[in-house]
């Protein structure tokens, strides 16, 4: 099924095969080709175009080591991690609008970088034995000093989805979001939980609504800090709502046309559509078409 997400695109040859090859990363970080990502601690710098900044890695501080991204026509592209500095989970104010900007490849770009870069920053030590951990292949884990435990960038898997139930579907709010904001439902998958019984009991939990034939629609990579978002439609069996007062604020069933004016931006809609890089508006997009 070809649905059309945010954070996703990128022409990236992630190059597994060179990084456990010390030789191959010489050759990467001597390669007077090789392209070093500009950032402003996590946020992303753009130029007017909305496309991500690179400098050559001549520009990495003194105080940072280079993360291998991988190859894009060729070159090997970096980013910097910083070992001393520490960032907030919270994303700046900023973030949200420069994300608007970007293209879908261009941020897919930048989720990865982000990801590598924060996890780098929490995994400092081993969950095992304590020990300090130092980095190895080429940036995509980390090796135990002590112990020799291994540790790999981890994503966290999320459903987001839809609910419907004759001819509608359920959006509903945190508080916490912009004003008139609804979206889909969402939540972590369990230990011990398939997707498919992931969307049914969060749908329950949240909504109080008895759901059957889940059906995947498209998955997203979501940085912050680093999660893949997979987007389902669920049938409903009834549409009495019982909500979680301590997850949503409010939440209720729209039709195709209201959810099809929400996504156009008509000011006269009956709530406000996700941004177009969260694959909520994609999924919304997918069930307004009847796909």
């Amino acid at each position: 099924m070809n649905v059309a997400v945010g954070f996703t695109g990128a022409t990236l040859d992630r190059a597994d095969h060179e990084r456990n090859d010390p030789a191959a990363l010489e050759r990467a970080l001597s390669d007077w080709r090789a392209r070093l990502l500009k950032l402003d601690g996590l946020d992303p710098q753009l130029d007017q175009e909305g496309q991500l900044v690179w400098t050559s890695l001549a520009d990495l501080p003194e105080d940072a080591e280079p993360l291998l991204l991988g190859y894009i026509a060729g070159k090997p592209h970096f980013a910097p991690l910083r070992q001393t500095e520490r960032h907030a989970a919270a994303r700046s104010p900023s973030l949200f609008h420069m994300l608007g900007l970007m293209p879908p490849d261009q941020a897919s770009l930048y989720a990865a970088a982000r990801s590598l870069i924060d996890w780098h920053q929490r995994h400092g030590f081993c969950a095992n034995c304590g020990s300090a951990t130092a980095i190895f292949r080429a940036g995509w884990a980390r090796r135990c000093t002590g112990c020799n435990a291994e540790h790999f960038p981890r994503t966290d898997p999320v459903v987001i989805m839809l609910a419907e139930y004759e001819g509608k579907a359920l959006v509903a709010r945190q508080a916490s979001w912009p004003p008139g904001r609804y979206s889909a439902l969402a939540g972590f998958v369990e230990v011990g939980e398939s997707m498919e019984e992931a969307v049914s009991r969060e749908i329950l939990e949240e909504a109080g609504v008895h759901t059957r034939n889940v059906r995947y629609v498209a998955s997203q990579p979501w940085p912050f800090p680093s999660s893949l978002m997979i987007a389902c439609v669920a049938e409903a069996e009834g549409d009495t709502l019982t909500l979680d007062a301590n997850e949503l604020e409010d939440g209720f069933w729209v039709t195709r046309a209201e959810v099809r004016a929400a996504l156009a931006g008509d000011p006269t809609a009956r709530f406000g559509a996700p941004p177009p890089y969260a694959i909520a508006h994609s999924l919304l997009r997918h069930w307004v078409d009847g796909e």
